[in-house]
């Protein structure tokens, strides 16, 4: 599985949101110069997050976007499903009977145990955390 640059975008944008305080509205131009993107691809990459309320838009003079959640409430693994949708990391998982291996095969049960701790992971991040050590000039360790 490999982030789309869509989705990494998408998620920088929440990001961008999640430093602002509770409640603003961030307008679109100043996301666009800050993480270096078009207006036209921001709403095309918003438009998944509007549409599972990650984030929400206003129209007019004073529009732009603003999260829809508090930012403790949304975790990376929201953005990407959003994004990307459910994550598989083999065919295999996609649904039942999509190998004709997949009775008694122990590479499965791999996939499907590293899938899930994947998912796990992802989860246990939010944008409040994310915005926090940006704050900071953290990051994450790897272990």
């Amino acid at each position: 599985m490999v982030i789309t640059r869509a989705t990494e975008y998408a998620i920088r944008a929440v990001l961008h949101m999640a430093m602002q305080p509770p409640g603003a509205t961030v307008l679109k131009k100043d996301i666009c110069r800050e993480q270096d993107v078009t207006p036209a691809f921001l709403t095309k990459i918003l438009q998944p997050l509007i549409k599972d309320g990650i984030v929400g838009s206003q129209r007019g003079v004073r529009g732009g976007f603003y999260l829809n959640r508090a930012a403790n409430a949304i975790t990376l693994l929201d953005v990407i499903r959003a994004e990307e949708g459910p994550i598989h990391l083999n065919i295999c998982l996609e649904k039942e009977g999509s190998c004709a291996r997949e009775i008694g095969c122990p590479v499965q049960r791999v996939w499907q145990k590293a899938q899930e701790q994947l998912a796990a992971n992802l989860d246990a991040y939010t944008f409040a955390h994310l915005a926090e050590m940006a704050r900071q000039n953290q990051t994450l360790p790897l272990c």
